[in-house]
């Protein structure tokens, strides 16, 4: 998992295409409606459970996304603070 904030700035469709299947913290720099339009990569990692703890352990404006399919049957979502 890379663990180190980068200094490139991506859109939305360029963060899918890069990080595919993966889960990402980002650092939110723009923003349209309250939805991310251009972010920087905080971590990433195929890994759910480690980008959860390594958002835990960062300030500011962030968001997790998931960048690959999601099954529509059988499938929840849990948050956790």
């Amino acid at each position: 998992m890379n663990m180190s904030a980068t200094s490139e700035i991506l859109s939305m469709e360029e963060l899918t295409q890069k990080f595919k299947n993966e889960w990402v913290v980002v650092e939110v720099i723009e923003d349209e409606f309250g939805e991310p339009k251009k972010v920087r990569v905080i971590a990433h990692s195929k890994n759910r459970d480690k980008i959860y703890r390594k958002q835990k352990k960062v300030e500011g404006d962030i968001a997790i996304f998931y960048t690959g399919e999601i099954p529509e049957k059988d499938y929840a979502v849990v948050f956790n603070e």
